[in-house]
């Protein structure tokens, strides 16, 4: 196993960590962003105000996400099985 494949690994694992990672996060911060907003104008600071609506979109995106977030892993998880069995030849 070359250094030149190890870093092709782990560049590929990076990279479909955050495709796999970035609805999810991007919703969290877009929801977090906008919830701030309202509470800095109208001067509410309740801690619950900002949790629940997250909590309740990051689940929506995680089930309107999941197909292409299970196949972006499981892509990946191929390619990782097909350069293991290519190794051992």
């Amino acid at each position: 196993m070359s250094e030149d494949m190890v870093i092709g690994i782990l560049k590929d694992a990076i990279t479909t960590a955050l495709k796999a990672g970035a609805p999810i996060l991007l919703v969290s911060i877009a929801v977090g962003l906008i919830i701030s907003v309202f509470q800095a104008t109208t001067q509410i600071q309740e801690q619950t105000l900002t949790f629940v609506p997250k909590l309740i979109t990051v689940a929506l995106v995680g089930l309107v996400g999941a197909k292409f977030m299970g196949q972006t892993v499981m892509s990946f998880t191929e390619r990782i099985f097909e350069i293991i069995a290519n190794i051992t030849q």
